[in-house]
């Protein structure tokens, strides 16, 4: 291919460090920009302030600068180093603000530099409130009934027209931030006055509420020459009214009509173009919950939290191929690695992805847990299964707080009147919530009436609960005593497993039924407590059924094409598609990395930098490399990093699954049967030389 539009240099601007609306998901995006960018010959310049990140790393960019990211610092490192362009659109919302105060400041102009990707005039249609407003009117749009305000009394005017609640979106800011709900004049003064102090502009777009009206997300990408395709779509379990980022996410969208579909994705392609995006945007919209009418509620002109689950969902590379087309190249002429086709084929999918976000109200336990329109979790976990229901309880293990089902221990204790106030006003607990409301009997319908969640997700979670109860009343049919364990003088499940992990009598469940639990999502600790059993041995009665799991590709196109890159989800009663390349790659001695999940307090991106640099030095020193991780934002979970990802719960259980299916190095069963390294160490000692030089 020719040079990209004359550039040889290219500073590209890093997000800093991780705050409350930005995770670890600008550190994937960042990093495969950087790396695109290298593969097309260019010369990389790197701007970042965060020092845990892979992206900060010597290698990623030609050079490094770990410096603020102000107009100051910026300046001066590009008059030093004078790139032909600057590339913001990978750094999330404070590379996108920096990049706009450069431009204000004429410092791009003064250098010759240009801003590669979505262009000013674009990023301020879709950033300024008033601009992207009168344009989405202007094509045809329909968008809320609004009003940008800049003081107090020009909001409580809106107010008494449109009437409360009204929300407040202020311009140019991050996750929510400054935002919120305002049901009466009180809460209005106090949300207009922090809403205009958090936008750097002083501009709040104030709109009438559209609470409880499906939230849909497009995932879009759109190239120079107007190629444009939607990547995935995303639906908020959660209605309107809380922030994407504190709501459980499923792709694809699960209750949409495939008119209602189509209709909003041809809309997010259509307000793409209109914006002038080149590269990857996130389109957000309220539908109303009959489908007759929607909203469109804001546009992000960048990649963003949701591009990284979106990429990690389809397993399309959003980042990397949105780096390509800000230097010109087409969405034909570039090419997907996974299956090899064009990235202009838009992926398709033939499994369920769930994300459910991870809060800090563990370590704030006097924090209000309520969610609103302003983010306030700190990471999230993904989790991919042929049904809804085994990937909510995937995701619900990979939150590690503990719990592997839908019941939390305090929402026993609370009366029927509490428990139906914290639903209504809803907080991080909800899902379990729900499941103890379906449990005490209350019904689907009513339920969605007092969440305005839609009854197809409710009625998922009834079903888990249902199952869970049907497999109690079953245990107890045949001896089992569910949670209140063996009766006195009755072997339990346990005992009749016998030490060696097999079964020596008949276990309180049948076959049959254990391959339908774990079909559902029940781990095997659940069923021990469900049928007053223990863990080791419902594994050893389910292993005797058969009950093993398989594990599927995310392949981006559901099969039409061979993938290229192993990258792996397990589930049951299904064909496997790993053993083959497993086979493929024999010959190699495995070692299985287990990564570090969610983004929480106390542990940021350092984990998975350490786990990235981990999986890089095996396989230099000639091992592969397999990693597990349930984290969408990270580099580790980037789909060529390691020489396979499985895409799972970081549990005993579905990690000792995936050891068992590698056949890995270390004997699992007996830790202390001593080890001989396969590769001779001579080996080892000269590669290790040849690195440190």
């Amino acid at each position: 291919m020719p040079e990209p539009r004359g550039i040889r240099k290219v500073l590209v601007i890093g997000s800093g460090p991780i705050i409350i609306g930005q995770a670890a998901e600008f550190d994937y995006s960042g990093t495969q920009a950087c790396r695109a960018l290298k593969e097309e010959g260019l010369e990389v310049i790197l701007l970042n302030s965060n020092p845990a990140t892979v992206m900060t790393d010597p290698g990623t960019a030609d050079r490094v600068y770990i410096e603020p990211l102000t107009v100051e610092f910026a300046a001066a490192i590009i008059e030093r180093e004078r790139p032909d362009a600057v590339l913001p659109t990978l750094g999330g919302q404070i590379g996108l603000n920096l990049a706009m105060d450069l431009v204000r400041a004429g410092v791009l102009e003064r250098y010759g530099a240009r801003l590669l990707g979505t262009p000013p005039e674009a990023i301020e249609r879709a950033e300024n409130r008033e601009a992207f407003k009168q344009l989405m009117l202007e094509i045809g749009e329909p968008v809320p009934a609004s009003t940008i305000v800049r003081s107090l009394d020009e909001a409580r005017a809106f107010a008494r027209r449109a009437g409360f609640p009204v929300i407040a979106r202020p311009g140019y800011t991050l996750g929510g931030t400054g935002g919120g709900i305002a049901r009466d004049e009180a809460e209005l003064a106090g949300l207009v006055e922090r809403a205009l102090a958090t936008s750097p502009i002083g501009q709040v777009l104030l709109e009438e509420s559209l609470l409880g009206w499906k939230e849909i997300e497009f995932e879009v990408i759109r190239d120079g020459a107007d190629n444009c395709i939607a990547i995935c779509s995303m639906e908020n379990v959660d209605p309107v009214g809380v922030h994407t980022g504190d709501s459980i996410v499923v792709a694809p969208a699960q209750t949409l009509t495939d008119r209602e579909l189509q209709r909003l994705r041809s809309a997010a392609l259509k307000i793409a173009r209109a914006i002038g995006v080149e590269g990857g945007c996130n389109v957000q919209f309220a539908l109303r919950p009959d489908g007759r009418e929607y909203r469109v509620i804001e546009v992000n002109p960048r990649v963003s939290r949701s591009s990284a689950l979106a990429s990690k969902a389809t397993g399309y590379p959003i980042a990397k191929v949105a780096a390509r087309v800000a230097l010109g190249r087409r969405l034909d002429e570039i090419r997907n690695p996974i299956t090899g086709t064009s990235a202009l084929f838009e992926p398709a999918l033939d499994y369920v992805v769930v994300k459910i976000p991870r809060w800090p109200f563990d370590k704030f336990a006097t924090a209000d847990r309520r969610l609103g329109t302003q983010m306030k979790a700190t990471g999230e976990v993904m989790a991919i299964d042929r049904s809804l229901e085994g990937a909510l309880l995937k995701a619900v293990r990979s939150l590690e707080i503990g719990l592997d089902a839908l019941e939390w221990p305090e929402a026993r204790a609370m009366d029927d009147a509490a428990l139906e106030k914290a639903i209504r006003q809803g907080d991080d607990r909800r899902l379990f919530l729900l499941a103890e409301a379906l449990r005490r009997g209350r019904t689907v319908a009513e339920l969605a009436g007092w969440t305005g969640i839609d009854p197809f997700f409710l009625d998922k979670v009834a079903r888990i609960v249902a199952a869970e109860e049907r497999l109690r009343r079953l245990a107890a049919g045949r001896g089992g005593h569910a949670a209140d364990g063996p009766a006195s003088g009755e072997p339990s499940w346990g005992e009749a497993a016998g030490g060696s992990g097999e079964v020596t009598s008949a276990p309180p469940l049948p076959p049959e039924e254990l391959m339908l639990a774990k079909r559902i999502g029940l781990t095997d600790r659940r069923l021990a407590e469900l049928t007053g059993s223990d863990e080791a041995a419902v594994r050893a009665a389910r292993v005797a059924a058969g009950a093993r799991p398989a594990y599927k590709m995310v392949d981006t196109c559901a099969g039409e094409f061979d993938a290229l890159t192993p990258y792996f989800y397990s589930t049951y009663g299904e064909a496997d598609e790993a053993g083959e390349r497993i086979r493929e790659s024999a010959g190699r001695p495995t070692v299985l990395v287990v990564g570090s999940g969610p983004i929480r307090i106390s542990q940021g991106i350092e984990f998975d930098y350490s786990s990235v640099h981990a999986v890089r030095t095996l396989r230099d020193l000639g091992y592969q490399a397999v990693i597990v991780n349930n984290n969408p934002e990270t580099v580790s979970t980037d789909f060529d990093t390691a020489d396979r990802l499985y895409f799972e719960p970081l549990t005993t259980e579905d990690v000792l699954n995936v050891v068992e299916l590698e056949r890995s190095l270390f004997n699992i069963s007996d830790p202390t049967k001593p080890y001989k390294n396969p590769i001779p160490a001579s080996a080892l000692q000269k590669k290790t030389h040849n690195n440190n030089e």
